[in-house]
């Protein structure tokens, strides 16, 4: 009995200690403390901290031109902004906004002409729209170009195109460039998806990497630099303490929205594949307030499809019927029926297969109604530059199942995977 009373107490003291530590992780599984402050050496830091605390010999004395949106914030939520503009060893002369302005309050497309920034009296030009690569003129006043931008993960999210292009005009004017890294929040870890067929590159899709790419942005700034030789005096600042393999609430950050239609890490990780629906006449949910995860049109039946989606037994994912009426984007102010995308197992789920279903899937039911977007004078429709080819929506039209497009984009697949492993900063 006295055993059996010391070995129950020895097992109360074991589940004690594992609460604490549990406890001291956020509970995340990742081991990420609370503790934010400078001295812990195991303690997470974003790129933007690492510069200021320990690397900012690197801008300190010099005119500093800034990319970067309302995404630029440290873990206490300051704008990096703020924080160089206040700074007494940092010149900050001029900003730079990618699609959706500085301060994030243009719509997706919407031009931003270059105006002065009320907070701060810097000049912002525009990196979206009419000018893409920031201009001879746009670089007088800088030393060094700084970007600090969160991406999430896709392919054809453009801001990892403003900063190629960045990267580009800053090795064309003598300027050296630095990245201030930040998590992928859908994980840094699966690669999924075709790789972009160079034919069909734009500005949703400007290089050979596949629709979940598996990166964070200093990776792909090494990527693009070394592989397509931009050449630009390349300096990433790391982050410290990032395990690749977390999604974005396993760090101790907040979800800043990245995008006007980005609003939640469960947008973010649906799409990759939910995105796809841009390319047709279906809406991807603009104009809601769960935008990629309601999809949907007039002439959908909510509880039809929502079934047919179910029998498919996708991994991680449930289908909802679901009815919504965008307020602006396609649709705009009519009812239009569909479904909710439920991820309930993120591990297993797999975005681009999922949203190449869903596509396939409304085609298939509605072929009277369904409608690919409207080729341009080349032959190539918007969906064809989201999907990175033009063969999978000639595959959708010939009655082939996802598992034989998957197949076929496979081989390109892992060759990039064996080339991303060169540029891997976290392991």
């Amino acid at each position: 009995m006295k055993k059996t009373f010391v070995s129950l107490f020895a097992l109360v003291l074991l589940l004690s200690s594992l609460t604490v530590v549990f406890a001291d992780n956020n509970g995340n599984g990742h081991g990420y403390g609370k503790d934010k402050g400078k001295g812990n050496p195991h303690k997470f830091q974003l790129g933007v901290e690492q510069l200021l605390n320990e690397q900012k010999e690197l801008i300190e004395g010099q005119k500093v031109g800034l990319i970067t949106n309302p995404t630029g914030v440290d873990q206490d939520l300051n704008s990096i902004v703020d924080l160089l503009h206040n700074d007494p060893d940092v010149e900050l002369t001029a900003l730079y906004g990618p699609e959706h302005g500085v301060r994030g309050s243009a719509q997706a497309g919407d031009y931003v002409e270059y105006y002065i920034d009320e907070q701060t009296g810097l000049p912002v030009y525009s990196l979206y729209g009419e000018t893409r690569k920031p201009t001879p003129e746009m670089l007088e006043d800088i030393d060094v170009l700084l970007f600090d931008i969160q991406d999430v993960g896709t392919r054809f999210y453009t801001y990892i195109y403003t900063m190629a292009y960045a990267m580009e005009a800053a090795a064309e004017n003598d300027l050296p460039f630095i990245v201030l890294d930040r998590p992928n929040p859908i994980s840094g870890e699966k690669v999924e998806g075709p790789v972009l067929d160079p034919d069909y590159a734009s500005f949703v899709g400007n290089y050979p990497i596949p629709l979940r790419h598996g990166m964070t942005v200093g990776e792909l700034a090494k990527f693009f630099n070394e592989e397509y030789d931009i050449g630009a005096d390349l300096t990433v600042v790391e982050m410290n303490g990032w395990d690749r393999e977390a999604y974005y609430d396993e760090t101790p950050l907040e979800f800043v929205l990245p995008s006007p239609n980005m609003p939640t890490l469960d947008t973010a990780l649906v799409y990759p594949g939910a995105a796809l629906i841009e390319g047709t006449n279906v809406s991807e949910g603009r104009g809601t307030t769960k935008p990629f995860q309601l999809i949907g049109a007039p002439f959908i039946n909510s509880t039809e499809l929502a079934g047919a989606l179910n029998d498919l037994k996708l991994p991680g994912v449930t289908f909802r019927a679901a009815s919504f009426t965008p307020s602006f984007s396609k649709h705009s102010g009519e009812l239009s029926n569909g479904v909710e995308i439920h991820v309930t197992d993120r591990d297993s789920f797999m975005p681009v297969e999922t949203g190449l279903h869903l596509v396939k899937t409304i085609h298939d039911m509605y072929p009277d109604d369904f409608a690919f977007r409207a080729e341009n004078s080349s032959g190539i429709s918007f969906f064809d530059n989201l999907i990175g080819n033009g063969w999978i929506r000639e595959a959708i039209e010939n009655g082939q199942s996802v598992d034989e497009m998957k197949a076929e984009w496979q081989d390109d697949l892992e060759a990039f995977k064996e080339v991303r492993e060169q540029y891997m900063i976290y392991r």
